[in-house]
């Protein structure tokens, strides 16, 4: 398969805009600007593009939600890469900033939309300062600002560096921050495409998903649309990371086996280990082990096997690992990070960092296992975004995948620490009384 977002991005000098001019760029721009905001919104819709950060909604969907009338609208550009195991947006951003850069002039005209920002992690200091340059670069040459190479399309970019808060990758915990104020999640509705940014509409997408519209108005949404299978259309970066021999960023077609790209592209697993299971998705995404490997990798064959796609960021995980192990790591990760505005994930983070600690200390029965899934259920689709669930949900699978290995866990850390045999901790008929969603020993 042909590259499109990967063609030439190892070319030296392609963050500049000669390099990138002299490869084709900004006439993608020139195009779009020589047809109607209609007509640049119905070659997205073709493409079938979805969303690149994660949810995978269909961006020109997305956009169609903003109301028309004479009103300040906004187009924010999420590259708060922070979920654990992506790396994809960086790399684009470092390597080829002015593709995002002119893929945000031409959403932005399909959208009516004459402000954006691009939010970007703070921890992403030399990616920061090569878009400042680009920016420069691409409003001295008119491809922004007033009048865009003398068409009716006017658009202000402005770069804004975040303070290394992983809520803020959520987009209204992002426009919070944005708008400088703590970076909280809000109560949806009214959505941002409705009430966002300063009140106004706001279209808001993640790097890679803008990156792409100049390629798609280059060939063609229909033509793009060639690409890939069934809803899942063109081209994805797929970030393989973990237990992996040749870790990176890789453009790969949509529908092919995951096997193909873990062992394929990634090498596999060290020498004499093998795949004992994966985050398809990033960390937030349920576990699939190694019998699901040949599972072709789109959004509905992943939905199907019980997980997602979501960032494309694929973690392996091989056998010289316990699953307790990396279960443990995750849920400190998220209950660090939790913001704590509502309780269920606040308090269910924290509860399942508890519980696994626990099982570390030989304090744990098999029945804080059906305790520590019940938190799950009780955290899931019940808090104001999506943090509380980005743990819930892999945890969860764990839980119900790796259930013997756990109970064998549990029994070898009392045996350890001399807690006495499992038939003296747990009174006959006190597991079938139990019925809250919380140990009361905590």
């Amino acid at each position: 398969m042909p590259l499109l977002l990967f063609d030439g991005i190892d070319e030296p000098g392609l963050n500049t805009l000669p390099v990138y001019e002299r490869r084709g760029g900004y006439q993608p721009l020139r195009k779009a600007l020589a047809m109607t905001p209609e007509e640049v919104l119905a070659d997205i819709t073709d493409s079938g593009l979805r969303g690149r950060g994660g949810a995978g909604f269909r961006m020109a969907q997305k956009a169609s939600f903003l109301p028309h009338g004479d009103m300040d609208r906004y187009l924010v550009c999420n590259a708060d890469e922070s979920e654990p195991g992506a790396f994809k947006d960086r790399e684009l951003m470092q390597k080829n900033p002015h593709a995002l850069i002119e893929g945000i002039a031409i959403a932005s005209w399909a959208a009516g939309i004459n402000r954006a920002f691009i939010y970007i992690r703070g921890e992403y200091q030399q990616q920061a300062d090569i878009l400042e340059a680009a920016i420069a670069e691409a409003e001295a040459a008119a491809y922004l600002g007033e009048r865009i190479l003398g068409s009716d399309h006017s658009l202000k970019l402005v770069l804004h560096r975040g303070a290394g808060a992983y809520i803020c990758g959520e987009e209204t915990g992002l426009l919070d921050s944005l708008e400088g104020k703590r970076g909280n999640p809000r109560l949806k509705p009214p959505f941002p495409a409705i009430e966002g940014l300063y009140h106004g509409p706001t279209l808001i997408n993640n790097v890679e998903t803008l990156y792409t519209v100049p390629y798609i108005i280059r060939m063609g949404g229909k033509e793009y649309a060639q690409l890939g299978t069934g809803s899942s259309t063109g081209t994805k970066i797929a970030s393989i990371s973990g237990d992996i021999q040749r870790p990176g960023n890789y453009e790969i077609e949509f529908g092919i086996p995951a096997r193909e790209i873990i062992y394929g592209l990634g090498g596999g697993p060290p020498e004499g280990r093998e795949v004992k299971f994966w985050f398809p998705g990033g960390s937030s995404s349920p576990v699939l082990t190694k019998d699901d490997l040949d599972i072709p990798y789109d959004y509905d064959s992943l939905a199907k096997a019980g997980s997602m796609l979501g960032t494309a960021s694929i973690i392996v995980v091989d056998d010289s690992h316990t699953v307790l192990e990396v279960a443990l790591k995750l849920a400190k990760f998220y209950a660090h990070e939790s913001c704590g505005k509502c309780v269920p994930c606040r308090e269910g983070t924290n509860w399942t960092v508890k519980m696994l600690r626990r099982i570390q200390s030989g304090e744990a029965t098999p029945m804080d296992l059906d305790i520590m899934a019940s938190v799950q259920e009780q955290i899931i689709g019940n808090c104001l975004c999506v943090l509380g669930d980005a743990m819930a949900m892999p945890i969860g699978s764990m839980v119900e995948k790796f259930r013997a290995e756990l109970e064998a866990e549990i029994e070898a850390a009392r045996e350890r620490e001399g807690a006495g045999p499992l038939e003296e901790a747990i009174p006959v008929g006190v597991a079938d009384e139990y019925a809250g969603p919380y140990p009361v020993h905590f």
